[in-house]
């Protein structure tokens, strides 16, 4: 009788056991597919929130030119930059609420995969090796790729990458991009150890522990505005990095196979406009004009 009485008592537990774990799978796979208090969909996008110009972090709700920065998820703080001006006017295109989630550019892709969010809008160049776990968009922006050198290192009047044969320089970039496939393309260099940020890059050169740091140009420039000591060196075409073009166009990723949001960001895409060079070139110009003068890091 006993016996028969604890069997149940097991059988009734592993029962509430079961319901307590399908509700929170049921939970789970409802946040997929959450809607806001306003009755829209959520576009939730993956972004660094440390690579100004395109994104940074901010504690101040508004831009220094009155924009309104986007809050990141599940903190206290603000996102910005001319990914999240992008973002922006997708969801309002798209009628859906944005929500940014911030993540190390090392883990980005990872998120995405997990289902954090559903799209990744942060400065990621289309590249063949990213293609073949990933679904794109067209280019949002197209970027050229430049280094960056400390003024007074004898440096700055480098034209080509030949001009740094025999100089024996120390280069650097950021980990996970696409970049560091084209390090070993520059001339007798060392290469020396890649950061997280871009950040720490351009600190590794204003400290003498790297020598040249290979980036792209607005993310230069965004970097020349705090530290006067750096400077920008554009290459020539007919000596600049060969079969860089993957780091030139910048799109928006998606889990390969999601059809269905593919082609709503590409919709998103085509209503907003973002198609010729020179309304790219002015939207980064606008966000050049509030990138803070120290961005909260990753």
């Amino acid at each position: 009788m006993k016996s028969g009485m604890k069997f149940r008592k097991m059988m009734m537990a592993a029962a509430t056991g079961m319901m307590i774990l399908a509700g929170c799978g049921s939970s789970k796979e409802a946040s997929k597919t959450d809607t806001a208090e306003s009755g829209k969909e959520v576009l939730k996008v993956g972004v660094e929130c440390a690579y100004p110009p395109f994104n940074w972090t901010q504690t101040e709700e508004t831009t220094t030119t009155g924009k309104k920065a986007e809050p990141i998820y599940g903190t206290s703080q603000y996102a910005y930059g001319y990914d999240v001006a992008v973002a922006q006017e997708l969801a309002k295109a798209l009628d859906m609420d944005l929500e940014v989630h911030k993540s190390e550019w090392a883990s980005i892709t990872q998120g995405l995969d997990a289902g954090d969010y559903d799209v990744i809008i942060s400065g990621m160049g289309r590249t063949a090796k990213r293609e073949q776990s990933y679904d794109f968009t067209d280019p949002y922006y197209y970027r050229t790729n430049c280094l960056v050198v400390k003024k007074g290192s004898g440096l700055e009047d480098v034209k080509g990458l030949s001009d740094l044969k025999g100089k024996n320089v120390t280069v650097t970039t950021q980990l996970g991009t696409g970049w560091v496939d084209l390090l070993d393309q520059i001339p007798d260099a060392t290469l020396g150890a890649n950061y997280e940020t871009t950040s720490e890059c351009f600190m590794a050169v204003n400290n003498g522990v790297a020598d040249v740091v290979v980036v792209d140009e607005p993310t230069a420039r965004a970097a020349l505005a705090t530290n006067p000591d750096l400077a920008i060196v554009t290459l020539d075409e007919s000596d600049k990095f060969k079969n860089d073009e993957e780091m030139t166009n910048i799109g928006i990723a998606v889990r390969k196979g999601d059809e269905e949001t593919l082609k709503k960001m590409i919709k998103g895409l085509e209503k907003i406009g973002l198609t010729s060079k020179e309304d790219m070139d002015k939207l980064m110009d606008e966000a050049f004009k509030d990138v803070p003068a120290t961005s909260i890091g990753g």
